[in-house]
């Protein structure tokens, strides 16, 4: 049986906010304690756990597989506890800060415009909002929930999932007066095609056309770490380029870019996720009232 002197909820919490803010002297700033203190404590539970938790040194702390699992194990233990404090209260609101990554078409087309609604339903929720197309590490940027394009890999990672975007070949106006207009497969070859400059789950531009498949590995003079970038580059003329349809929608509408070989276009499509720590039934009510707004209000 456990010690009854033992604070086991207010250890774990500390330790939480230890790795959430990337530190000792961070976390003793939101608890209120000193530094030294913080050390002691974790120090302790490493102690009564007998082993290590984390892997200290002087520029950051590093989780240790047992360290990674007391964390997961430990978020959802304190947002259960969370989540009883709230069905006890009905006047419990969202609330605390919330740190959001998502990909940078989806960002710009979707989130940032959604951020003033959702702040008007929780104002107790402070945003902190990153915008990459690099999938980062959740537990290493302690971020709360990423928004993801394409195939997920197996993980511990949750997802839900936010819909699925057709993608579509496009130029400007002005790059097809210059070099043509691309009628078949074949023929991209020798246009200037504009790419992404990480790895992507699919290594080219797949169409199908008269029964045969076609996968066109695209060779431009320019790439870009993100979609949007990517976007703005082919509006400007350079060169041809496979984006999300509602990347392009507003432009195609606009004669700034023209939908190429649609008779071609296989119709494949990127499936979107918001992807979290943590079984549904224990989220911070915070992430929980994101996910299900993020679920109401976009529509691919």
């Amino acid at each position: 049986m456990a010690r009854l002197d033992v604070n086991r909820a207010g250890e774990l919490e500390v330790f939480v906010r230890v790795i959430e803010l990337g530190g000792f002297s961070a976390a003793a700033r939101a608890c209120g304690m000193t530094p030294s203190a913080v050390s002691k404590l974790v120090t302790r539970l490493e102690k009564r756990l007998a082993t290590r938790l984390v892997n200290r040194s002087t520029r950051k702390l590093q989780l240790t597989p047992e360290g990674c699992a007391f964390y997961e194990r430990g978020v959802r233990v304190l947002a259960d506890l969370d989540e009883a404090e709230r069905c006890a209260s009905a006047n419990a609101t969202p609330r605390g800060r919330l740190r959001v990554n998502a990909n940078v078409p989806f960002g710009h087309h979707f989130l940032l415009p959604l951020v003033p609604e959702f702040l008007q339903r929780h104002p107790e929720v402070d945003l902190d909002i990153v915008l990459t197309d690099e999938v980062v590490d959740i537990l290493e940027q302690r971020t709360d929930v990423a928004v993801r394009a394409g195939p997920l890999k197996s993980s511990s990672l949750v997802a839900r999932k936010l819909g699925v975007t057709r993608m579509v070949i496009v130029a400007a106006p002005s790059y097809l007066e210059r070099h043509g207009t691309p009628t078949t497969p074949e023929e991209l070859q020798r246009h200037n095609m504009l790419g992404l400059n990480y790895t992507r789950a699919t290594s080219g531009w797949p169409l199908h056309c008269n029964g045969k498949e076609h996968l066109i590995v695209p060779s431009g003079n320019a790439q870009a770490s993100d979609g949007e970038a990517v976007r703005r580059l082919a509006v400007a003329g350079l060169g041809l380029a496979r984006l999300a349809r509602f990347q392009a929608l507003d432009d195609i509408a606009a004669g700034r870019l023209i939908a190429l070989l649609e008779d071609c276009n296989p119709g494949d499509g990127e499936e979107v996720h918001a992807v979290f720590m943590g079984q549904g039934g224990y989220l911070p009510l915070r992430v929980r009232a994101f996910l299900d707004f993020l679920v109401e209000r976009v529509q691919l």
